[in-house]
């Protein structure tokens, strides 16, 4: 990253017509294809963005390598970089205040939803982990300044850095292993909703947990009775929360692993779970096929659409699911039912379950329709800041 503060010595770059309309309207990305000059810019740099014209549009983070070459920081001109990273930082910060409550466990800085691109930051109790996804993100300069503005304001007994590998291959970022920035702890418990969990920094996916579903748990709680099933249960979140209320909890995985710290959660709880390792398609099948019956059941998968062209295999896995689903659940059961596929939109998620609960001649009513918890910001302009769907209905 350059360190000079002076914007003349900023690189420039011009953009085609469609790339300044996308920025023009509240959106700060710029594809590859429609960066007209830019040959030479060093990766990672600070770049002062125009219009095909010459006509000013902001200050951007330059990537060399991805198809998202520009990710605007600011429409104005940036004299210094680093003053700007620690009053965003502190701004995340702080809205985070007014939104958290009853938590230990959320995220601090959301990339573009908090003006950050490429910056992800999750706090775990007195852990903090940190994901970089950009190569402006990943200069040194720019990493000292985040870790110590979050040391300085959080005071954390550790920061950890959790790397995906794939994202630095994109960035053409040398490779780099996950592990511990600051402090010795990589291993703490969090409180979400009153429930405990275990949480090891570099374990698990993503950044170790799925916050973006903690103001869901406890939505699904206050709806749950019965008998109650958690598919795709990973480390225990639903089905923890979902203990409090069922008379009887069942969590469904694929993965040993996240069974083993999911069981180590209820542990910690006093309460008994049920675990189960296996296929959620199979065992639905298996268990709608045997007529088991439950009154609350969540599904929760991962994303089944990566890409735009996955879509219409990701509607029809989202459809069998949730058919299996409403046809083993009791008259007046809840049905919550997931998806963290930014290409299936909300529309067409809620489309998909209409279709499934006539097959399954079932009826539904919506009593929810939820997205990502508010520590995870959607910005209107930016829809790829809205992901995550969570719909809680009643079945009849």
């Amino acid at each position: 990253m350059p360190p000079s503060s002076e914007q003349s010595a900023v690189p420039k770059v011009k953009v085609s017509p469609r790339g300044a309309t996308r920025l023009k309207s509240g959106h700060v990305w710029v594809y590859r294809s429609e960066v007209l000059s830019g040959d030479g810019v060093p990766p990672g740099s600070l770049v002062a963005v125009t219009d095909q014209r010459g006509k000013p549009l902001g200050t951007a983070l330059y990537s060399s390598s991805s198809q998202i070459a520009i990710r605007l920081i600011s429409p104005d001109a940036v004299r210094d970089l680093h003053a700007l990273l620690r009053e965003r930082i502190a701004n995340a910060i702080a809205y985070r205040e007014t939104l958290v409550h009853g938590s230990d466990a959320y995220r601090i800085i959301f990339s573009e939803g908090d003006f950050l691109p490429g910056l992800i930051v999750d706090r775990y109790n007195d852990v903090l982990s940190l994901q970089i996804l950009t190569q402006a993100m990943d200069a040194n300069p720019v990493r000292e300044t985040v870790i110590s503005q979050l040391s300085q304001q959080l005071d954390p007994a550790s920061i950890v850095e959790r790397v995906d590998p794939r994202v630095r291959e994109l960035e053409a970022l040398p490779p780099r292993a996950s592990g511990l920035l600051r402090g010795e702890k990589i291993a703490t418990t969090l409180m979400m909703n009153g429930v405990r969990f275990h949480f090891e920094a570099l374990e698990g996916q993503k950044t170790g947990a799925f916050l973006d579903q903690r103001e869901n748990y406890a939505a699904a709680a206050s709806y749950a009775r019965g008998e109650g099933l958690d598919v795709f249960c990973y480390q225990g979140g639903f089905a923890l929360h979902l203990a409090a209320r069922c008379t009887r909890v069942t969590g469904v995985d694929s993965s040993r692993p996240a069974l083993e710290v999911a069981d180590q959660n209820a542990a910690l709880n006093g309460l008994e779970i049920e675990w189960i390792e296996a296929n959620a398609f199979d065992l639905l099948k298996d268990y709608s096929a045997s007529n088991r019956r439950y009154d609350t059941i969540v599904l929760d998968p991962p994303a089944f659409a990566k890409t735009r062209r996955d879509l219409d295999s990701a509607l029809r896995g989202y459809k069998e699911l949730n058919l299996r689903a409403l046809k083993m659940l009791r008259p007046g059961g809840i049905l919550v039912t997931c998806s963290c596929s930014y290409h299936v939109g909300q529309s067409g998620f809620l489309e998909m379950l209409g279709a499934a609960a006539l097959d399954a001649h079932r009826k539904l009513r919506l009593v929810e329709v939820r997205g990502q918890a508010k520590d995870h910001p959607v910005l209107l302009n930016i829809p790829e800041t809205a992901y995550l769907k969570c719909v809680v209905a009643s079945v009849s």
